[in-house]
């Protein structure tokens, strides 16, 4: 088919192409804040924007405190500047308006009136507070933080490159990631050496705001006095409160952008946001809490001060903090129990011990104090019977053992929070939500259950976490709802079939091959080590469970292996061979229930160019075209791939046997979930229906570019 240019989506007009002229739209703002300096703004319209000062203020905030680590929020110096710019041109529309009108709008009126009363002295010494808050405590301590960030950032620059330089020499990191980590480096040092400075549009602001409200007062006096004929009393209530409820309206989001300024600076990088990391480090510790309350409850017993307040406060700290000490408690006990650690003395550890402490497990599942019930038996827990589920399930479909999987836990990690390890080295995490179910919306359901908005790790589809109560009327709308330990089971089971390769060890294929020679055993002699090692035999299964083809039927594998195995000792083509003899099993795999075979097609000319410019290389055959041919031809895959996934059908991709591996290679990172299958891999007696094509002219000379 020809590749044509896409129409562009209804949904990029309107809203939607105004939001993608950002550049634009910040420019004409700051023009447009530089311009409320000097054209009038009438009172409505200063109303609105008063109000804008005040929601931008509290988004800041809010952003800073769910921010996870600065760097994230590396534009907040000059969003700073551009906020005290538009709240310096706020004071002088309002005070423009002040000064000639003597009205400034509903809400400059509202702080001047409602929130002190109309009392001028309480205004003054409100705003005067705010200041010093601001300007004194809040400011200042910024500012400091954010130089003696700056100053060690750079002071620590060299080490960290050579660090990094050290890694890359070492094989430890690759070029990619060396670049990636030096850019952080630089951006690190370029975030606080901008907030250095940037604190101090914070200090000139609250500097101008006191300068201001004086001059407004002096200014509004004199034009009271001596132009409108009023007495010093009457222009004095008029203005001086006006440019109160001003200095108010314009110190409170200053107060809060302050607030969020010092923030950002003293956050250190964490997993989570600044509320839950808080919250879980205050209430880590009992003690503190529980002496805070006997404190508060024996000052409520001295004579003269109130006893309410001290003995409520008093005993919900004392209480809280007896109630994070028994669940401790429990949980050490049961972690105790379910995974009793006997460490023996520095001094008594022999040789053995010390070899035994470095050995690794090939797949081990964390889990914070919070899921050890899931894992108990005795608490009802039936994660270790899901594990043996698996284990079974897994055996059936790829044909391999898993090896034991160890459940442990570690109190290091949140309390719901579980980490599973390969060998030793992290894969995935997730939190669970014990005693709850999770939601999933298939795509059919008819309605919302209230619940905690999360994501299904194994799949990454959106999710909710639904107590017991909702869990009838979730399935009667048509979500799919499943129990904690199930999501964490079907995690694991969806870990294990990716990560299915590196699982499998040469020990596990000889193990395989030592159970084959039982019912087989002139197959297997006459493959290994006659024809094949075990080390390359191990490589064609790990080939084919990469691609999630099943190693169960050992025989039909090893027939073909044995038998090419004397022509070529070529990895990729004898897993090709045992692809091939895997036909009817792999056809099955991919059709549907009516046993049809869904494809997308690859037209003879964009064969016949890819197959030109396949070569040799490192990980064997792979596709080198030129970037921009590279980029083109993915274009139109993604294309075909998108509609097809679109329409509820797994993408499946069949092509020639010459350039199958390639094609595959070229696509798994971009899509890893297509699966390419070969003329060879399809049985005569499946039906096939070719529901696209991929057909994209790069021309011969891309190839050589």
């Amino acid at each position: 088919m020809t590749v044509q240019a896409q129409a562009q989506p209804r949904g990029a007009t309107g809203f939607g192409r105004l939001l993608g002229q950002t550049d634009i739209l910040l420019a004409a703002g700051i023009i447009v804040i530089v311009g409320m300096m000097i054209i009038p703004l009438p009172p409505f319209l200063l109303d609105m924007l008063l109000t804008l000062n005040l929601a931008a203020s509290v988004i800041i905030l809010l952003v800073a405190v769910y921010t996870q680590e600065p760097l994230k929020f590396s534009v907040f110096p000059s969003l700073l500047l551009v906020t005290t710019l538009f709240r310096l041109a706020l004071n002088v529309s309002t005070s423009r308006l002040i000064l000639l009108h003597g009205d400034a709008g509903e809400v400059v009126h509202s702080f001047g009136n409602f929130v002190v009363g109309g009392n001028l002295v309480v205004g003054l010494v409100v705003f005067l507070i705010l200041v010093v808050i601001q300007f004194v405590v809040i400011t200042n301590g910024a500012g400091r933080v954010a130089e003696v960030a700056a100053r060690f950032t750079l002071d620590a620059m060299p080490g960290k490159q050579m660090a990094i330089d050290a890694d890359l020499n070492a094989g430890t990191i690759d070029e990619v990631s060396a670049r990636e980590r030096r850019k952080a480096i630089g951006q690190e040092a370029d975030f606080y050496g901008a907030m250095d400075g940037a604190s101090k549009f914070v200090k000139g602001d609250a500097v101008a705001g006191i300068v201001i409200i004086l001059v407004n007062i002096i200014g509004g006096l004199s034009i009271g006095v001596l132009q409108q004929g009023a007495s010093p009393g009457e222009a004095l209530h008029l203005y001086a409160n006006l440019t109160v409820g001003d200095g108010l309206v314009s110190q409170l989001p200053a107060l809060l952008i302050s607030t969020a300024t010092g923030i950002i600076v003293t956050r250190a990088a964490s997993d989570t946001n600044l509320g839950t990391q808080m919250f879980s480090q205050i209430t880590s510790q009992s003690r503190p809490l529980i002496i805070a309350g006997v404190m508060l409850a024996l000052f409520g017993l001295m004579p003269g001060l109130p006893k309410l307040p001290f003995f409520v406060i008093g005993g919900a700290s004392a209480g809280a903090g007896f109630l994070i000490r028994r669940q401790q408690t429990d949980a050490a006990a049961v972690a105790a129990s379910l995974v009793p650690i006997a460490e023996p003395e520095p001094e008594t550890l022999g040789p053995q011990q010390v070899i035994q402490m470095m050995n690794i497990d090939p797949l081990e599942v964390e889990v914070g104090y919070g899921l050890i019930p899931i894992v108990d038996e005795q608490a009802g827990g039936g994660l270790l019977r899901r594990i043996t589920m698996i284990r079974r399930q897994l055996a059936l479909e790829l044909g391999i053992v898993l090896p034991t999987v160890r459940v442990r836990d570690n109190l290091q990690h949140a309390p719901n929070a579980y980490v599973v390890k390969l060998r030793g080295v992290e894969i995935a995490r997730g939190t669970l939500q014990p005693g709850q179910f999770l939601a999933m919306d298939p795509g059919t359901a008819e309605g919302d259950v209230p619940g905690i908005e999360t994501q299904e790790p194994a799949f990454g589809l959106p999710a909710r976490w639904i107590t017991p109560a909702y869990k009838e009327r979730a399935e009667l709308l048509g979500y799919t709802v499943v129990d904690a330990e199930s999501v964490l089971a079907t995690h694991l089971t969806e870990l294990v079939k990716r990560f299915a390769p590196d699982l499998l060890s040469r020990q596990d294929t000889q193990n395989l091959l030592e159970n084959l020679r039982n019912e087989y055993p002139a197959l297997v002699e006459d493959l290994v080590p006659s024809t094949l090692t075990v080390g390359e035999v191990q490589e064609v299964l790990q080939n084919l469970l990469s691609e999630r083809a099943s190693t169960r039927d050992l025989v039909t594998i090893s027939e073909p292996l044995a038998t090419q195995g004397r022509v070529s000792r070529d990895i990729d083509l004898l897993t090709e061979y045992a692809r091939a003899a895997l036909a009817r099993q792999i056809s099955r795999q991919y059709a549907d229930d009516s046993g049809t075979l869904r494809v997308i097609t690859v037209g003879p000319r964009t064969e016949d160019e890819i197959a030109q410019s396949i070569q040799q290389g490192e990980r064997g055959n792979q596709v080198a075209m030129a970037p921009w041919a590279m980029q083109r031809l993915l274009g139109v895959v993604s294309t075909e791939v998108e509609r097809i996934a679109g329409s509820g059908r797994d993408p499946v991709i069949l092509c020639s046997s010459r350039i199958r591996l390639a094609l595959r290679r070229m696509l798994e990172r971009r899509l890893p979930n297509v699966t390419v299958l070969s003329f060879a891999e399809v049985t005569s007696q499946t039906a096939v229906d070719a529901v696209g094509n991929i057909e994209v002219n790069v021309g011969n000379e891309a190839l050589h570019r």
